[in-house]
């Protein structure tokens, strides 16, 4: 009898100060109500790579392909992935609509292998209202730019 896929949940958020500047990235994961916590930083970063790493960062940890619903509050990343704006940009050789090169063309082509893996639906959110999970993401990844502050 074959398993049943996974259904898991990943919250992200990602923060940055000057933008670019110092900056942090956060994810918590939910499984059958076991919540595991990620975070990182970098010295010089923008808010989109945050965002964007901590999507990749959390489905990294995922050891077999799971049906996987990312809540993210940066509308960036939701739509590049829900509108098609990531396959475009892949189809056109990473240029934009507006002829600029896509940014964070790595992360985007890791993030194109990981939804490769995985059945994953993207939900926006509202940054900083009353969702839990967003508003500790966004503590998690705040403490960590903080970190490069000093």
């Amino acid at each position: 009898m074959q398993e049943k896929i996974k259904n898991v949940k990943i919250y992200t958020d990602g923060a940055c100060s000057g933008n670019p500047g110092p900056g942090g990235y956060a994810a918590i994961l939910i499984y059958k109500g076991i919540e595991k916590e990620i975070s990182g930083g970098e010295p010089n970063t923008t808010n989109n790579k945050m965002e964007i790493t901590a999507v990749v960062e959390g489905l990294k940890l995922l050891k077999e392909p799971c049906d996987v619903t990312v809540y993210s509050d940066s509308a960036y990343v939701v739509n590049a992935v829900e509108m098609g704006w990531l396959e475009s940009w892949k189809k056109n050789n990473w240029i934009k609509a507006d002829k600029k090169q896509v940014k964070n063309i790595e992360l985007w082509e890791e993030l194109l292998k990981l939804l490769s893996i995985h059945n994953v639906k993207f939900v926006k959110v509202k940054g900083h209202s009353d969702n839990e999970y967003n508003n500790r993401c966004d503590r998690l990844a705040v403490s960590k730019r903080d970190e490069f502050l000093i």
